[in-house]
């Protein structure tokens, strides 16, 4: 199996190398390169192991890396319209310090406290709503309301309200993740089977012990998914929201600062670090929900 990754690497980066000097003989290496990749992707698909699961996804990563890499460069695509990942990679190693600045001030003082605070009152709303059919008729046609309200609506709000820092943007956040969470706890805890809401009947259990030792439990599969779609959804919204006003740093504010400047491949950084962040936030909740909800069927072989 190793030796059919060796060679697909081996083959793309002749396929590379041959572009510059022929590109019919690049073309004819990058077909047997793509091919070299599908036949190790097809071998390491029918293992099971965390490694091989690791493997295939970034291979396939590679490939397109790889496969943009030739056609960019093979085909002469402006470098304004689509620069290639080289370029790319290029001008993220040549902005990294600013790129660490945009990242601290969009994802760890913008999007972390608005999540968190999103996230947890849309919980908190829902506990209160199951508990009061009052509430329940009264918020959550309001929550509806508010999910439905444009983000390039808010955000210019936002700002006037709460100034041209962090705060704003981790308002327009709050307001962006509270909805999703607010349904999906409300599913999840709906979602205890009749017999077992029987059987605390039985057992004389009240509506708190209800709650924490059975209706809580059965909802976590639903809180999770609503974790998981946050997860993105805030870094979007605080991105977004960037454009409505900021501080001389962040990711919104220098991808509307380089496009203007026509920097294009600053562009093309900076998206790539926001993708692997939300990549990353979303694979952090992914674990945790592995840990808290291992007893779920879904996790069952």
């Amino acid at each position: 199996m190793i030796v059919r990754v060796v060679l697909t690497l081996v083959l793309g980066m002749a396929a590379l190398a041959l572009l510059a000097v022929s590109p019919v003989a690049a073309l004819a290496v990058g077909v047997v390169a793509v091919a070299a990749c599908i036949w190790a992707m097809g071998g390491l698909a029918r293992h099971d192991g965390w490694a091989a699961r690791l493997a295939v996804p970034l291979l396939f990563g590679v490939l397109l890396l790889w496969l943009w890499e030739m056609v960019t460069v093979g085909f002469g695509v402006p470098r304004i319209l689509l620069p290639p990942p080289s370029m790319i990679g290029h001008a993220f190693a040549a902005n990294i310090p600013t790129l660490i600045a945009d990242f601290q001030q969009t994802v760890i003082r913008s999007v972390i406290p608005g999540y968190i605070l999103g996230c947890g009152a849309g919980f908190l709303t829902a506990v209160a709503i199951d508990r009061s059919p009052f509430l329940q008729r009264g918020l959550l046609p309001l929550g509806s309301l508010i999910s439905a309200m444009p983000i390039v609506g808010i955000a210019p709000i936002m700002v006037m309200w709460f100034g041209f820092d962090w705060q704003s943007k981790a308002a327009v956040i709050v307001v962006m993740t509270f909805f999703p969470m607010l349904v999906n706890t409300l599913a999840g805890l709906q979602a205890a089977g009749a017999m077992e809401l029987d059987l605390m009947r039985s057992y004389a259990a009240g509506y708190g012990q209800t709650l924490m030792k059975l209706r809580l439990p059965a909802a976590l599969p639903f809180v999770f998914n609503a974790l998981k779609l946050n997860s993105t959804l805030a870094l979007i919204g605080a991105i977004v929201a960037e454009f409505f006003g900021t501080p001389i740093v962040g990711m919104g504010f220098r991808i509307s600062t380089e496009v203007a400047r026509m920097n294009v491949d600053v562009v093309w950084a900076t998206i790539a670090v926001a993708a692997v962040v939300g990549s990353a936030f979303y694979g952090i909740i992914s674990v945790i929900e592995r840990g808290a909800t291992f007893w779920h069927p879904s996790f069952r072989k």
